[in-house]
Order: C-alpha cells, then structure tokens, then sequence
C-alpha cells in the first residue's frame, strides 16, 4: 500500500507536468504563449507537480497536501474545458487521494508503535 500510494503520487506529478507542456506549447484556446500566461500555469500547475513528485517519494503528507491545495482552483477551473486539459482534475484528485492514503498509513504504523 505504500509504494501504491507513493506511486499514485509521482504519476500525477509526471502526468501534470506533461499536461503543462502541452497547454502551453499547443494550446488552441492560446495564439501564442505569453509571459504572463506561462508565468500563471507554472506556478498553478508545474510547481505543484513538482511538490507533488518530491512530496510522494518523501511521503511527505505536507508537500502532498500543498500541491492538491495550489492546484485544485486552476484545475477545477480546467475541467470544465472541453479538451484533454480537463485531466488536470483528475491529477490533482491523485495529490489527494496520495495524500490522505499516506497520511492514513502513517497515523496507523504510529498507533501500532504505541500500543507495542
């Protein structure tokens, strides 16, 4: 269940990052990619990936959680798009579904060190 968890991670962050390079190198709703743009979904969608990737080989719950809460707007936003960047939704449920699946194996691997 770990490396599950792990793994869910790293694939949202690889698949988002690929998802980045495609809006802004052929997006048809964009003529050209302007600074500004490309400065927005960098930070919205590119840094969280990134959060994401080191927060899942980490598992760090906190990176994990802070990629979800940064991309969730921006993504949200997008899945109501009608093309392929609708799936920034579905990566940024992987932040958290990783999250909450590492931040639940941790709480139980602590209890089971109490009790013991």
């Amino acid at each position: 269940m770990r490396k599950l968890s792990s793994l869910l991670g790293m694939v949202a962050g690889i698949g988002s990052i690929v998802l980045w390079f495609v809006f802004c190198l052929f997006n048809p709703y964009v003529e050209s990619a302007e600074v500004g743009f490309i400065l927005i979904t960098f930070t919205f969608l590119f840094v969280p990936a990134c959060l994401a990737i080191v927060g899942s080989f980490t598992r760090s719950t906190k990176l994990l959680l802070l990629a979800f809460l940064v991309s969730f707007p921006l993504s949200l936003y997008m899945v109501g798009s009608p093309s392929p960047l609708a799936l920034y939704g579905v990566t940024s449920l992987m932040y958290l579904i990783s999250f909450i699946l590492i931040f639940s194996i941790k709480k139980v691997y602590r209890n089971k060190n109490r009790v013991a």
